[in-house]
């Protein structure tokens, strides 16, 4: 898969709706966004940033405690939040009619998105959520047969046992959910396991919304089951899909799956979300993957080094703060690196501009050049991120904790202001913001323009720059991209004291590049630069 920039958009942020912000507040109270919000001058404005898909996340239906917009209530008693979170999936064959302008038009109007999106150039990613569905999900499905007519989850099961091989779901006969709440009024004998935990007494901290899926080892009914639903998405025109939490599912029935759908579909995207990097390799080499997220590499590594210099009090940096450790976990991946999937946020994740992590926006730039230069993995930007969304809100279950919630109808000012500004009003966004998208808008452009930075071949210059005049090893990073016809130097500085650094290119790099040398680009005359603290220089250099 070439370099891709993927657009992580939640639609019931995305529009200027005219609700309140309320804490806790309900959707008529708060409002949200709409399908038709994802208009032709929003994908324009995509296309403008470099993005070459839209990331759709909380389409799939999923339970919610509103019994307005067209939705049907699931039990507060286990509802995160009043819009619920969107990996309780409680019909995997629908979409949330809250986003719709007309609910029961709800298909359609997904339908007709897709047609906009398609038309603008771009391609669409959904959910796949294969480990979990919500508590309610059986008693949801059937009052909503599959169109497909594929029986639902779970309609079949013995709930005598705790498990058997034809059943979708654990079940703990005799035994009734005890919920990690005061008060509990919902009733679930026997108790099913949820997401992530076989009990059923799950804690406050476990997936207590969800139940856990049953797939086995081996080719059950459950797989065909599942196999229904990816086939239906791609049926309708859906690219591709984002595969939550992967390693909480058998390997072997993604293989399957996978090869089933390309059989019909040999174009969709499966992107996976794996953590533990000893297993990277599996998934893409076996599995057959297209992008792995790189959460547990790339991701821990930038965050680690940004906190460390953002913070800095002087006292000398550790390995696992240090810039050294890009170029270790460059070395681990290997060639993998084409299938990794890059980021410095999304919906799990503590925003950029947080206080939990970079403090301030501006502080990006020599992580996102790294993230996004170094090596030809692709790369995903989540809504706001570039008009330096903080997450700093009360929004209601969540709480102030540097995200931006997934379980309330509740957005930011930023996200509001960013999509009355793409539609024309100047005044939305203030002088910072417009700079910040404009410096973003030109790193993610030429990341997808440049084929140095495309396809290239990567050359890291930290190792032959230890003694250099103004590198710091531990604060800096530099390197070369190439691709014949095309050279591009790229110097990060981590460190939050501006830098004037010395850089040479030695001859191993012009052999392994097979780079011509000139009278300014050669291995005697090293190349001087100054890089703006927490920022990144880019000199192309033929």
């Amino acid at each position: 898969m070439e370099k891709s920039i993927i657009y992580q958009i939640f639609p019931r942020y995305w529009g200027d709706r005219a609700g309140k912000q309320k804490k806790g507040g309900t959707l008529d109270e708060n409002g949200c966004g709409k399908f038709s919000n994802i208009d032709r001058e929003s994908l324009d404005y995509f296309k403008s940033l470099g993005v070459t898909h839209l990331w759709l996340t909380g389409i799939v239906r999923h339970a919610t405690g509103e019994s307005t917009g067209g939705c049907t209530a699931s039990s507060p008693d286990w509802v995160k939040g009043r819009a619920g979170s969107p990996y309780a999936i409680t019909d995997y064959y629908d979409v949330n009619p809250y986003l719709a302008d007309k609910p029961e038009r709800r298909m359609e109007e997904f339908k007709e998105l897709l047609k906009r999106v398609h038309n603008a150039g771009l391609k669409v990613i959904i959910d796949f959520v294969p480990n979990h569905v919500a508590r309610d999900y059986t008693s949801f499905t059937a009052l909503h047969p599959a169109p497909t007519g594929m029986p639902s989850l779970g309609s079949d099961d013995d709930k005598s046992v705790h498990w058997r091989e034809e059943n979708d779901f654990f079940y703990y006969p005799g035994t009734e959910l005890k919920l990690p709440i005061k008060s509990q009024t919902y009733k679930e004998l026997p108790a099913l396991a949820s997401g992530n935990a076989y009990t059923a007494e799950p804690a406050v901290n476990d997936w207590y919304d969800t139940v856990k899926i049953n797939y086995c080892d081996t080719h059950t009914g459950t797989w065909d089951k599942m196999l229904d639903i990816v086939r239906f998405w791609a049926g309708m025109g859906v690219d591709g899909f984002r595969c939550d939490m992967v390693e909480l599912v058998p390997a072997d029935f993604f293989t399957w799956l996978i090869r089933e759908i390309h059989k019909q579909y040999p174009e969709i995207v499966f992107i996976a979300e794996v953590y533990q990097k000893e297993l990277y390799s599996k998934y893409i080499r076996e599995v057959g993957f297209d992008l792995l997220y790189d959460k547990s590499g790339m991701y821990d590594t930038i965050r680690a080094i940004v906190q460390k210099n953002t913070d800095d009090s002087g006292v000398p940096v550790e390995a696992w703060q240090s810039t050294r450790k890009i170029t270790w976990n460059w070395q681990s991946l290997g060639d993998l690196q084409p299938y990794m999937l890059n980021f410095l946020e999304n919906h799990d994740e503590q925003r950029f501009a947080s206080d939990f992590f970079g403090k301030d926006a501006g502080n990006v730039f020599a992580a996102l050049y790294a993230s996004l230069y170094f090596n030809r993995a692709s790369f995903m930007i989540y809504s706001g991120q570039e008009v330096g969304e903080r997450g700093m809100y009360q929004e209601g279950f969540s709480g102030k904790d540097g995200r931006s919630t997934i379980f309330d109808w509740y957005t930011s000012d930023k996200v509001r202001k960013l999509w009355r500004y793409i539609h024309g009003d100047m005044k939305a966004l203030d002088r910072k913001d417009v700079a910040l998208l404009e410096r973003y808008r030109s790193a993610l452009t030429q990341a997808t323009g440049n084929r140095a930075v495309i396809s290239g071949s990567t050359y890291d210059l930290c190792y032959c720059n230890l003694s250099s005049d103004g590198f710091c090893v531990d604060r800096h990073f530099a390197f070369l991209r190439d691709c014949g016809d095309d050279t591009v130097l790229v110097a990060c500085n981590f460190s939050n004291v501006d830098a004037e650094m010395e850089l040479s290119i030695p001859e191993h790099a012009f052999q392994w590049l097979e780079l011509n040398e000139t009278e300014t680009l050669n291995h005697n005359k090293p190349i001087r630069l100054k890089v703006p603290a927490m920022d990144a220089t880019v000199v192309k250099l033929s």
